[in-house]
């Protein structure tokens, strides 16, 4: 007992750089990942993300560092960031620790899960190219989602996002008997307040998970909110055998997280001043989005791409992962067309004959045209009328 507890002395604080925080402990180290608690009632987190030497090891603070000085004691948990899983889970919003952050009862005991997950084997996935239906007819005729795939979803303020996620989360419910999971990264506050009354006044808030690491967050702690939720989905598709919708707002935030967090640790910038890790990071997030042969993740992602610009190394590495892209048009939703959809521009990988059949996609391609066809010639209507 006694070696047990010489084994894992506290460390102690030898600097802080803003977030940055380097702990010295006599061996063993604590692994990558670790939780590490300091200050007073343990109310500062750090996470391991290095080893420098033999005896120090940095870490990336998740909450605020004030009130921690050099000298302080750092309690090693010896266990990684843990959120609660279940379907207890239901109706409720947590924060990236698995706090609960609705002013309703905590959620305490039961079981726990390590936010670091693998992905699941190749040789357990379902290889079969399915169909997820939304029961939105602009979506599942025109740009169809991939059950277990990842579908963008790019569109700026105002365009109507939040209503299409809300409808996607009702169809979930009624048609899949399915759970829904909202993440939100780096969202505003009042977003985040908006999107749990809208819920609640739609009555889906019964089927789905909140969670949230906001914009006034420190960016470990954003930087880890969709791992979180990932695991807490993971829990519906793997143990209770039901679908899963991850809705993502927005990705591009969970980017912009991690070149924080990379920059803050002194590593040399990549393209455009992003981080190094950039795709391996994103990699190691989507490829936990998957289907199985029991149940499926589908995820719909709402992306923000940079001053416009689709070669943005952020948009570059993000349309790598997505089956289809769903584009929210302005001008759509200021002629009141909703959901404000441009077929023209969204486009689907699912959107052939051998997964959707002939007929739908004779049925797809013949709207197309006649919409392509009405965008050429709308100049000419507006001077001389429809005849």
């Amino acid at each position: 007992m006694n070696q047990t507890s010489e084994k894992y002395q506290p460390g102690t604080v030898v600097s802080i750089r803003g977030s940055v925080i380097d702990v010295k402990f006599s061996p063993p180290l604590p692994e990558l990942y670790t939780r590490l608690n300091a200050g007073e009632n343990d109310r500062i987190v750090i996470e391991v993300v290095s080893h420098i030497d033999s005896e120090t090891v940095r870490g990336i603070s998740l909450t605020s560092s004030s009130g921690l000085a050099r000298g302080s004691k750092v309690k090693n948990t010896q266990k990684s960031l843990q959120v609660p899983v279940g379907e207890r889970l239901l109706g409720r919003g947590f924060n990236v620790f698995g706090e609960t952050i609705d002013h309703q009862d905590p959620i305490e005991g039961g079981e726990w899960r390590s936010i670091h997950q693998h992905p699941v084997p190749l040789d357990e996935r379902s290889t079969r190219s399915e169909i997820l239906e939304t029961g939105i007819k602009a979506i599942d005729l025109l740009t169809p989602l991939e059950r277990g795939g990842k579908a963008g979803l790019f569109g700026g303020a105002g365009v109507g996002k939040t209503v299409l996620i809300t409808e996607m989360i009702n169809n979930m419910v009624s048609h899949h008997e399915g759970i829904s999971l909202f993440c939100g990264v780096g969202e505003r506050n009042r977003e985040a307040e908006e999107l749990y009354r809208d819920m609640k006044e739609a009555e889906v808030l019964d089927n789905t998970v909140l969670v949230f690491g906001q914009m006034n967050e420190p960016p470990g702690a954003r930087f880890r909110v969709p791992h979180a939720a990932l695991t807490m989905a993971e829990y519906f598709r793997d143990d209770a055998k039901q679908d899963v919708l991850l809705l993502m707002d927005n990705i591009f935030r969970f980017i912009q997280a991690g070149q924080e967090v990379s920059g803050l640790m002194g590593r040399l910038p990549s393209r455009v001043g992003y981080q190094p890790t950039l795709g391996t990071e994103l990699s190691q997030l989507q490829e936990r989005i998957s289907n199985t042969a029991t149940g499926a993740i589908t995820s719909v992602q709402a992306v923000y791409v940079p001053a416009d610009d689709f070669t943005d190394p952020a948009a570059v590495h993000t349309f790598g992962h997505l089956s289809a892209s769903i584009v929210l048009s302005r001008k759509r939703a200021s002629q009141g067309l909703y959901p404000a959809i441009d077929p023209l521009q969204s486009s689907s990988k699912m959107l052939s004959p051998t997964v959707v059949g002939e007929r739908h996609y004779q049925v797809a391609q013949n709207v197309r045209q006649t919409l392509a066809g009405y965008e050429d010639l709308k100049d000419i209507i507006a001077m001389l009328g429809i005849e």
